[in-house]
């Protein structure tokens, strides 16, 4: 059967399961032509060679001033004056201004810091475990227990954001990247949340020129009042943080969690062997990364890309996950195989655009799979895979919840007795009367 022209990128089934209709597009060629539920249509590259090259071809820029008007009448959702103030940070800009902002935040991520901070994110993990309800046979959200929570905190700890205000953000506001059109029933909240988010970025803002620190928070603040960064920079900068910095960790998790437990014999060959940890995160990040798909990037004049001709404006995405699926690249694509000599996939990008968070999302993959592996025996879905909801985000992969179960007989306890510091609750307690059906 024909794929149609556009192919439409949305609805239930696809979010459960995307990888038939990539391989359709892959076998059919390396770009279509996609509609998005906003009404947006882009042009998507599917497989790993033609994604590699996509994401290093240097006609293809990511600020939004190079999209056409056909474009920007559907895409360009968020309202004024926050579009103006809040989407000029390092996703939407291209050399020299991306590499002047990129250098300022490269040192918080780099491998060796974050590396260094490991034992304090197994403080945190450990934590939440610890907190978690002791009816784990009857089924906890793993989400809000744990997949939420710990990102926020290790993100909260790496770039310095003070406990009072780590404690007062809102995981709704999150949602603000997600397209809510002018017309949909939903728009006011929409709009109230970016409101909310905005003033707490400002609050963020004054409390770091007020209590200056040495993390990059404020070393971000002190950039723009040395002229570095314009105030809107800034505040897009620390957006792109708060919003980019945790979520895709959160619903990695999810995505991680699901496919071992589609694999039981994996997820317990990790808890025999827990120094497989670093390469399972890898192979995992290839089998299904939250990072589903790029944001966009546009030529600036009509031009041939993989034998088709693209208007100039138009926007051009690029399918990670369709690519680390691609069987040219890697064999037995669809296998979750913890022994794969691991090529390098494309979950966090390529190119200059590569996540510069790469190296803490690998940390805190480790740290959270590992802990939840080794402190919740018998770790399993509390409901039927099938009934598992994903979340409808156009970019990304995850599940809004995760009902698991797991047996509270013979939970290992934490390696270290010594009581971990405090760290802040992004979200509302775990509760502890939130049940499923067993399976």
């Amino acid at each position: 059967m024909p794929l149609p022209d556009p192919v439409p990128l949305y609805g239930p089934e696809y979010k459960r399961d995307p990888y038939p209709l990539y391989a359709r597009m892959r076998e059919a060629g390396p770009i279509h032509r996609v509609l998005f539920p906003s009404g947006v249509t882009a042009w998507l590259v599917t497989g790993h060679a033609a994604a590699q090259r996509t994401l290093a071809d240097p006609r293809l820029g990511k600020n939004h001033e190079l999209g056409n008007d056909r474009w920007r009448a559907r895409a360009s959702i968020m309202p004024e004056p926050q579009h103006s103030q809040l989407q000029v940070h390092l996703l939407h800009q291209d050399a020299p201004k991306h590499t002047a902002m990129r250098r300022l935040i490269t040192d918080a991520f780099a491998p060796r810091r974050v590396e260094a901070l490991r034992p304090r994110f197994q403080e945190m993990a450990d934590a939440l475990v610890d907190a978690m309800p002791t009816e784990g046979p009857d089924g906890i959200d793993l989400v809000r227990c744990f997949a939420a929570r710990f990102p926020f905190q290790v993100l909260a700890e790496v770039i310095g954001l003070p406990p009072h205000l780590a404690a007062r953000f809102r995981r709704e506001w999150g949602k603000v990247v997600a397209p809510v059109g002018p017309t949909d029933p939903g728009r006011p909240a929409y709009e109230a949340l970016l409101r909310g988010l905005q003033e707490y970025i400002a609050e963020v803002v004054a409390d770091r020129r007020e209590h200056p620190g040495d993390g990059l928070l404020s070393r971000l603040v002190t950039a723009r009042d040395e002229g570095e960064l314009s105030p809107e920079e800034l505040d897009s900068m620390i957006f792109q943080l708060l919003v980019a910095g945790q979520e895709p960790v959160t619903n990695q998790i999810t995505t991680a969690l699901v496919a071992l437990t589609r694999h039981p014999e994996a997820l317990e060959r990790l808890r025999a062997e827990p120094e497989l940890m670093p390469r399972a995160v890898e192979e995992l990040l290839r089998l299904d990364s939250a990072f589903e798909l790029t944001t966009w990037r546009f030529l600036a004049e009509d031009a041939e890309l993989h034998g088709t001709r693209v208007p100039a404006g138009d926007s051009v995405i690029v399918s990670l996950c369709a690519a680390n699926r691609d069987p040219e690249r890697f064999p037995d694509p669809d296998v979750l195989d913890l022994d794969r000599a691991q090529g390098p996939h494309l979950a966090f990008g390529h190119g200059t655009h590569f996540c510069p968070g790469a190296a803490l999302a690998r940390i805190e993959l480790q740290v959270a799979l590992g802990t939840l592996i080794a402190r919740l025996p018998g770790l399993r879905l509390a409901v039927p895979d099938d009934e598992l909801e994903w979340i409808p985000a156009v970019l990304g992969r995850g599940t809004a919840t995760l009902p698991v179960a797991f047996d509270t007989t013979g939970a290992a306890a934490t390696s270290d007795a010594t009581t971990p510091a405090p760290v802040p609750a992004p979200t509302p307690a775990c509760p502890r009367d939130l049940k499923w059906p067993r399976t």
